[in-house]
């Protein structure tokens, strides 16, 4: 791939990844709490029934958020299949399989919203749906954060081997993958404390760094980089 070529790629992965970044942010931790509460099934059908522009708002977001995704893990492969062909393949891989992930919740969340708008069945009745929906969305998340960890360990090893950006940068992107799969599996072990929280930062400062990265530096000429 031409030099100018592989710089329009990295800017337009830096675009979906900073859509990806905007939108699950907004999404995820802003709109999502307002709508949907945990543990509390009548309150979460109650706010679907009376925020329903606020509902809707919050059902796009996680459509762009899987669109972004899906569009980053294309690009993310495209910008490295010719320094890493098997980690751009994992990390493309990966990133589709969280964008999958995060369909799952996507449609039990627009399932959520037509249940709440229906007269029928009954308000007990759909508060059992609305809980199951919202454990559902809850799981995908919690499985979509798998696979969005894999998807890191890749990326920060072709960045940090070939060092086509700031060697730390690729290192922190795969401390950061890791702590989303050991977060994952703390979640699925049913374990649950704040300091949880700390296993996903390195992922944040490494992915705002990429996101940075591709779109101020876009990536280093080829003939720089290790291809070994």
């Amino acid at each position: 791939m031409e030099y100018k070529k592989r710089i329009t790629t990295a800017r337009l992965t830096g675009i979906w990844y900073l859509l990806l970044a905007i939108s699950g942010v907004l999404g995820f931790l802003i709109f999502h709490p307002q709508i949907f509460v945990s543990n509390d099934p009548q309150k979460t059908l109650t706010n679907l029934t009376e925020l329903k522009s606020t509902s809707r708002i919050r059902l796009l977001l996680e459509v762009v958020i899987i669109a972004s995704q899906a569009l980053a893990a294309v690009w993310f492969y495209k910008l490295f299949r010719e320094i890493k062909s098997w980690a751009a393949f994992a990390i493309g891989s990966w990133g589709l399989m969280n964008s999958a992930a995060i369909m799952v919740s996507a449609i039990s969340m627009g399932a959520a919203i037509n249940i709440a708008d229906f007269a029928t069945p009954s308000f007990q009745e759909k508060v059992v749906f609305i809980q199951l929906l919202s454990n559902i969305i809850s799981h995908a998340w919690i499985i979509g954060g798998l696979f969005f960890g894999l998807w890191l360990i890749p990326m920060g090893y072709v960045v940090a081997v070939s060092k086509c950006m700031p060697i730390w940068l690729g290192r922190i992107l795969m401390i950061g993958g890791i702590g989303y799969i050991l977060s994952t599996f703390f979640n699925c072990l049913g374990f649950s404390h704040a300091l949880m929280d700390i296993l996903t930062i390195p992922a944040t400062i490494g992915e705002f760094w990429m996101i940075g990265y591709l779109l101020i530096y876009e990536i280093r000429p080829l003939n720089n980089i290790d291809q070994r």
